[in-house]
C-alpha cells in the first residue's frame, strides 16, 4: 500500500484543503516576517490572512503561471503598499479638514445628538442583515472578508449591503453632509 506524504503535494494542486493547509503552514510565517517590513506588526498577520483567504476562495480559477512562493510574495507586497497608500492618503485628508475648517464650523453637542439621532433612525429603515453587516465594518472596523466569514455571505453580498446601506444614510441625512 502506497501512502502520499502531504511533504510532496505540488503546488498546481492547491485545490484539495491538505494541500492548501500544507502550503498555508509552509509560508505564513515567511509571510508575516517579509509583511514585516511593509507594515507594523499588528497588520502583519492580517495582510497575510487576506492573501490566504484570497487564494482559498480563488483556488479553482488560480493557476499560476509564476511560481507560488513568488506569487504569494508579491501578493503580500502589494496588500502592505496599497494599505500603507490608503493610510498615507487618510491621514492627508484628516489633515486637510482640521485646517480647513474652523473653531466656529464644529457642530455643537446638541447638533451631534440630533445627528445620532437621525443616523439611528435610517439604520431601523433598513433590513437587519444589511444594518448588521454595516455596523460590522463602520463600527466594528471589521473588513468585508471578516464580514463575510464571520456571516455566511460573500465578500460582494458584503460590499453590495454596505453600498445599499450608504444610499439610504446619504439620502436620509443630506442635509447634514458637506
Amino acid at each position: 500500500m502506497q501512502t502520499t506524504s502531504v511533504e510532496f503535494i505540488p503546488e498546481s494542486s492547491l485545490k484539495s484543503k491538505t494541500a492548501f493547509e500544507y502550503m498555508y503552514r509552509q509560508y505564513y510565517r515567511q509571510l508575516c516576517l517579509f509583511a514585516s517590513q511593509y507594515v507594523n506588526s499588528d497588520e502583519c498577520e492580517e495582510v497575510v490572512q487576506d492573501v490566504m483567504l484570497w487564494l482559498w476562495e480563488n483556488r479553482m480559477v488560480f493557476s499560476p503561471e509564476i511560481p507560488l512562493k513568488s506569487f504569494l510574495f508579491a501578493a503580500v507586497k502589494n496588500k502592505c503598499t496599497n494599505k500603507n497608500v490608503r493610510k498615507h492618503i487618510r491621514k492627508q485628508v484628516l489633515e486637510t479638514i482640521s485646517l480647513t475648517l474652523s473653531p466656529f464650523e464644529c457642530p455643537t453637542y446638541s447638533e451631534e445628538q440630533e445627528v445620532r439621532a437621525l443616523l439611528h433612525k435610517a439604520l431601523l429603515e433598513i433590513p437587519i442583515e444589511y444594518r448588521i453587516t454595516f455596523e460590522m465594518n463602520r463600527f466594528g472596523r471589521l473588513t468585508y472578508n471578516e464580514i463575510a466569514l464571520r456571516t455566511g455571505v460573500s465578500p460582494k453580498t458584503v460590499a453590495y449591503r454596505i453600498s445599499q446601506t450608504l444610499k439610504v444614510l446619504r439620502r436620509n441625512l443630506r442635509d447634514y453632509i458637506v
